[in-house]
């Protein structure tokens, strides 16, 4: 391909790569300032699927939609050669318009780690504001939580009777209880809170910049994927931007902003001649600025599911009581907001310590009322329940390359999943766990066969399910490395180093992936990063 000369859509005071879950707050907090001009580039489309909005429409979301990246890893070896699936959301919104809505901030312990490392701005005193300042928290303001912020934070308007007996038989093993994951601790079992609002998703894109598109200083540009940063005297300049068949630019007067998430941010950057130059010149790319850190240090959760057949009405499926309910739940949804259709199904779960020497919990439980396998692709006739397990501070580091130099090409995504024996032993623990609450007095009665290895199973029969089914549950972090030091890609302000007028504003700036999901600290990340760009 061959760039030519562009034609240019104009020129901007900053250019936003990618409206997930940190452009589209970059996009409404740049852009409240009248006198500043603000492009939003998004590679899909608008949010217009309704199952992107109703809850529980998520799983059902068919996987060849246009929404969906539909990423694969190059194969796993400790996962017997697989493949493994890597969804992102591909629309406005980001993965924040299509995963389970759960709002996680993980631990004080993780954001105080970041500043031991020499970014004492990224405390847990420091990031705790920016939290507070995005959150519309039902519950109301305290210490903790916000409220008039854009982002919907509510608990569940409807809770599965099934997710009420998965922490009875928590309780039943004397596990903790907790009415909130999101304060200093999170040890625990309970229901999350999720990010809705009047029980519909609240996306960033519904959040943050569906408030902020009439105003006259914001384009925001669908189907534009981005190619390459152009650079002018070691200043980025501006992005390329199309599809197979045209070109166009897009100029930027202060600064571009990277906000593609943890696999294409690196992606870019590689493309625009920013990382390992041994690695550039092998796809006969410029070096702009030699920076070996970009792509490495790929982290990710890696999660295990125990299934059960359950006969219970309950269950959420293709079963009689699902189908049966169906005209009732459109009903009170439409009309309040309510009933099933407002769940996320993934409506509870915890937070433990596989060993009690941990000081925080090094493994997370996530409880769903339903028949969940293989990221939703696989189906199953009848109802049935199943329990997520995750290893929180994984040891394993992978890393995202180019497979080509190919701008409209996927990257070369290696997690190197459990290739440190730490991450295997966690989640052994963890499988062993979800099997014991599943054997607990309040399930008695209720769960049928294990469609896969069950609470018989021996270590060596569950690890060999672990290595046959085990996957992401969609957390990647790491790939643009925020630090104090020389080897860090974007330094503690998200600049990146070696060039000027370019910063990295995702999860990919992550030192240590967070000890929970990670759509709250994305947009945390963006809000702190909005004040640090307009504070110049």
């Amino acid at each position: 391909m061959t760039e030519g000369d562009p034609q240019s859509i104009g020129e901007f005071d900053y250019v936003i790569v990618g409206a997930g879950s940190a452009g589209c707050v970059l996009a409404n907090r740049l852009s409240e300032d009248p006198s500043v001009t603000v492009c939003l580039l998004e590679a899909g489309g608008k949010d217009k699927d309704p199952l992107i909005h109703i809850p529980m429409g998520f799983p059902f979301v068919p996987s060849w939609t246009p929404d969906n990246w539909r990423f694969e890893t190059v194969p796993q070896k400790h996962l017997n050669g697989r493949n493994g699936y890597q969804p992102r959301g591909r629309v406005l919104g980001g993965s924040s318009s299509v995963n389970a809505m759960i709002y996680i901030r993980g631990t004080k312990a993780d954001y105080d780690r970041w500043a031991a490392d020499g970014m004492p701005d990224w405390s847990y005193e420091n990031v705790l504001p920016y939290f507070r300042k995005a959150e519309d928290n039902t519950r109301g303001e305290d210490g903790h939580h916000g409220v008039a912020g854009p982002l919907g934070v509510s608990d569940l308007r409807f809770k599965n009777p099934l997710s009420d007996v998965f922490l009875e038989a928590a309780a039943q093993l004397q596990f903790p209880a907790t009415d909130d994951f999101n304060r200093e601790r999170q040890d625990g079992f309970g229901y999350y809170q999720v990010t809705q609002r009047d029980g519909r998703r609240c996306s960033t894109a519904k959040g943050y910049l569906e408030p902020a598109a009439s105003r006259e200083n914001l384009e925001v540009v669908t189907n534009a994927q981005a190619k390459k940063v152009t650079f002018d005297n070691g200043r980025a300049s501006g992005v390329l931007f199309g599809d197979r068949k045209s070109t166009r630019r897009v100029n930027a007067r202060s600064e571009v902003i990277l906000s593609a998430g943890a696999f294409q941010s690196p992606q870019l950057l590689l493309l625009s001649g920013i990382g390992p130059g041994d690695d550039l010149r092998e796809h006969s790319i410029e070096v702009v600025a030699e920076r070996n850190g970009v792509g490495k240090n790929l982290q990710d959760h890696i999660d295990w599911s125990a299934l059960y057949k359950c006969a219970s009405p309950h269950s959420i499926g293709i079963n009689f009581g699902t189908i049966a309910g169906f005209l009732s739940a459109v009903s009170a949804y439409r009309k309040r907001g309510e009933g099933y259709l407002s769940s996320n199904i993934a409506e509870c779960g915890g937070f433990l310590k596989t060993d009690p020497s941990e000081d925080e919990p090094d493994v997370q439980l996530i409880f769903l009322p339903a028949l969940v396998d293989d990221h939703g692709r696989k189906k199953h006739i009848g109802g049935g329940v199943s329990c997520h397990a995750c290893v929180l501070r994984p040891k394993s580091r992978g890393d995202v390359r180019l497979i080509n130099p190919d701008p409209l090409g996927a990257p070369r995504i290696d997690p190197q999943f459990l290739s440190d024996e730490y991450d295997l032993e966690r989640l052994l623990r963890g499988a062993r766990i979800v099997h014991r609450v599943f054997s607990a007095p309040a399930f008695e009665g209720m769960l049928g066969n294990s469609i896969y290895a069950g609470r018989e199973a021996t270590d060596d029969e569950l690890i060999e399910d672990i290595r046959n089914r085990a996957d992401t549950i969609y957390h990647p972090v790491g790939t643009c490395r925020m630090g104090a030091d020389d080897e860090a890609v974007v330094d503690p302000h998200l600049r990146v180093n070696g060039v000027n007028g370019l910063r990295v504003v995702d999860a990919s700036i992550m030192p240590y992936l967070i000890s929970g999901n990670t759509n709250a600290p994305v947009i945390m990340i963006a809000e702190k990063a909005a004040d640090m760009i307009k504070a110049g």
